[in-house]
């Protein structure tokens, strides 16, 4: 049993270096703007306090943590190139090492954008049932 945990351990760590990582690679010049736009959406979903499904439902609730941020982060990484994400992932050991790094504004951007999405939805509600009585 003692193995079967440390092994889920050492992916979670690789996950959280490879989504560090995504965010460094993000900033490269050599990346795509099709590879930046999918990896912000990536990174800004594994950085998110909000899942797309709520972690009280049960089973379904830990979906995303388990199989939807894992296979994102892989096409994130598969769509930038090697040596690319070999540096960023490099920077990214070094600097989790001295200290998870905090970016409030990435943090505020990624609120709002939830709110922005929360907004629009009710929107669309509103005009869906309300504007038609």
């Amino acid at each position: 049993m003692g193995t079967f945990i440390e092994k889920w351990k050492q992916k979670a760590a690789k996950l959280e270096v490879d989504t560090y990582a995504l965010y460094l690679a993000y900033r490269n010049p050599r990346v795509s703007l099709w590879a930046r736009f999918f990896v912000a959406c990536v990174v800004g979903y594994a950085f998110s306090p909000i899942d797309l499904i709520p972690d009280f439902i049960p089973v379904l609730g830990y979906l995303d943590d388990l199989v939807l941020i894992p296979l994102g982060i892989k096409l994130a990484i598969s769509m930038i190139p090697d040596e690319v994400m070999a540096e960023s992932r490099k920077k990214a050991q070094e600097i989790i090492r001295h200290g998870k790094p905090v970016n409030q504004i990435a943090a505020i951007i990624i609120v709002l954008l939830w709110i922005l999405f929360a907004l629009l939805i009710f929107a669309s509600i509103w005009k869906h049932y309300f504007t038609s009585l």
